[in-house]
């Protein structure tokens, strides 16, 4: 056995080029720590043993192997990487820059556009997201009304291959905007305006009933044992959405938007998610009885109408919990806030401020996320037979002082330096030397 004292390593003053963590060699143990397993209880002075990228057990008190290396963490605690269920991470780096942004593309009707490949693992924001804690995304194409397919990935590897947990995550559909909007649409009348919606609405229907057609073709052919009729990518991509029900995340707001979507998905008979929900609250029993999961976008945000308190934003996951809606907090990736995915542990700590309990805080943003996206059998929770992917910090979560000291993606130990804490001890050593540290 060798004992290894747990330290931060972190360069002080050169930026350090992040190298992905390396496949897990020797079982490790964690010994004594507080375990957050968000499926079941907080486990005080308990240990955890994790062998080739999976955890292995948990108990009070586990007895080691000869191969096997301990980390003493008493008084530390163990949490599961955070999740984050919609965002543009490795898709974009500088939102102004549009060289630089792979999440758009040309043309309204893209299925087939797939968010791992295009996923860049050496993006700047990677490391600065890890450092809070967020070891998992969902990144999902935004622009047309089908950007196309999201992925799962890990925020650690050489190539997107690597990075990959999951593809495809869901087919995403940004849903119609339904409200009369006169300042942007002066020339339109209200019917017009109407007019425009319904023929985007039919559009989508189409869509949908051209993906049935084109599969019961393309069986007919082959039990048929004829030659194979022309595939067309497009529709091709939707028949594990259309066919076999895939999930399929649905942006929309607007309570009109959320109830029209819900209609749609259940009169053609699919699988869906409500990505955004900001109006969710008006109507949470819509989406209770059609068992519609969603992914807010956003705690921290301004009211969507002037009339609303302007804590309703606050309070919705709280009011969601309560109505026994099953929910994942994200952030809206949306400019100028593509990089800002590292806030959100911020998010759920403002849901707790305004009623959502700690534990279901944290379960917003570990297991319900993994549980929406489909990778609760890989990640989420702290449990026997899962990927050993957690972080271990000097304090609970949910706090501010929570700072990551330690984190392993599938038993792969991250480096958690990053270009924001280079530039902290920077300066603080300047200024050390400056003799100005503490003016």
């Amino acid at each position: 056995m060798r004992y290894i004292p747990l330290l931060l390593f972190t360069s002080i003053l050169f930026p350090n080029d992040q190298i992905p963590g390396t496949e897990q060699k020797r079982p490790i143990l964690l010994r004594g720590g507080t375990l957050h397993t968000v499926s079941g209880d907080v486990l005080e002075e308990y240990d955890l043993l994790f062998a080739e990228g999976r955890i292995i057990t948990i108990d009070e008190q586990i007895q080691p192997s000869p191969e096997t290396d301990i980390y003493e963490i008493y008084g530390k605690h163990v949490v599961p990487g955070f999740v984050a269920g919609y965002t543009r991470i490795g898709l974009t780096e500088i939102s102004a820059v549009k060289q630089t942004n792979d999440h758009s593309e040309i043309g309204d009707i893209n299925p087939n556009v797939r968010a791992n490949v295009a996923y860049n693992p050496d993006s700047d924001l990677i490391p600065v997201t890890r450092s809070n804690g967020v070891l998992v995304v969902n990144s999902a194409p935004s622009s047309g009304r089908v950007p196309g397919q999201s992925s799962v990935m890990k925020l650690d590897g050489w190539t997107w291959e690597d990075a990959t947990l999951k593809h495809p995550a869901a087919l995403n559909i940004n849903w119609p905007y339904m409200y009369i909007d006169y300042e942007k649409n002066r020339k339109k009348n209200d019917k017009a305006q109407r007019d425009e919606y319904d023929h985007q609405v039919r559009e989508i229907d189409q869509l949908v009933r051209n993906v049935r057609a084109y599969h019961h073709r393309k069986s007919a052919k082959e039990r048929k044992a004829e030659h194979k009729q022309e595939t067309d990518l497009r529709l091709e991509s939707m028949i594990p959405f259309v066919i076999y029900k895939d999930p399929i995340h649905v942006k929309a707001n607007d309570i009109r938007q959320i109830e029209a979507a819900v209609k749609w998905a259940d009169e053609q008979d699919l699988n869906i998610v409500i990505v955004g929900g900001r109006d969710s609250w008006i109507n949470p029993k819509i989406l209770v009885e059609n068992n519609v999961p969603v992914i807010l976008l956003g705690v921290q945000v301004t009211p969507r109408r002037r009339f609303e308190p302007i804590h309703i934003p606050y309070k919705l996951p709280a009011l969601l919990h309560e109505a026994g809606v099953h929910f994942c907090i994200s952030l809206d990736p949306g400019y100028p806030m593509d990089g800002h995915v590292r806030t959100l542990p911020d998010e759920a700590m403002r849901a707790v401020s305004w009623g959502l309990s700690k534990d279901h805080a944290l379960r917003s943003i570990t297991l319900s996320a993994a549980e929406i996206l489909g990778v609760d059998d890989k990640i989420g929770s702290l449990e026997p037979g899962k990927d050993a992917t957690f972080f271990i910090a000097e304090s609970e979560p949910l706090t501010q002082t929570t700072n990551p000291i330690k984190a392993f993606i599938q038993g792969r130990e991250l480096d958690l330096s990053d270009r924001q804490k280079d530039l902290w001890e920077k300066y603080k050593e300047k200024y050390r030397r400056l003799g100005r540290l503490n003016e």
